[in-house]
């Protein structure tokens, strides 16, 4: 690990704290030659393919998810802590499946539950897209099913 203050390749771990769901490690850590401390985050990688809607296969990718899931939740009371937790979960489940390919859809899927739980505009926000909503009826019967939940 290099220091990102000087560049250092060797540093020294002074504290070590796994998350609460055991989903990444946070490390402190102390530079040999500068002297100064930073936090790095180790998350376990996972690796699967996912199967797009156009039979295209492409290796999953954190940040693709978390970038959709940010742009619904943009401007909502909803907490990055928040939305890394729910990717947390999602990938748990994921990982569950037991799976080398998963589709696209089983992905989009597990993020609207979790979003119709969490936020009600970043649900809709989410589903207009995931769901390819054609014209205002089709946004409107939506609601209809939020409203009656």
């Amino acid at each position: 690990m290099k220091c990102p203050y000087c560049s250092y390749g060797e540093t020294k771990v002074v504290d070590s704290r796994e998350s609460e769901n055991g989903s990444f490690v946070r490390r402190r850590r102390e530079c040999i030659k500068c002297g100064k401390r930073f936090t790095t985050y180790e998350r376990m990688e996972r690796s699967f393919v996912v199967i797009k809607k156009d039979m295209r296969r492409e290796p999953y990718q954190r940040n693709k998810l978390t970038l959709g899931i940010e742009k619904a939740c943009e401007k909502r009371p909803v907490s990055q802590e928040t939305i890394e937790r729910m990717l947390d979960e999602i990938e748990n489940e994921l990982h569950d499946l037991g799976k080398n390919e998963i589709e696209s859809k089983i992905i989009g899927d597990r993020v609207i539950e979790k979003l119709k739980i969490l936020d009600h505009v970043a649900y809709i926000r989410f589903a207009s897209v995931y769901k390819q909503f054609e014209d205002l009826s089709s946004f409107e019967e939506e609601l209809k099913k939020l409203k009656g939940e």
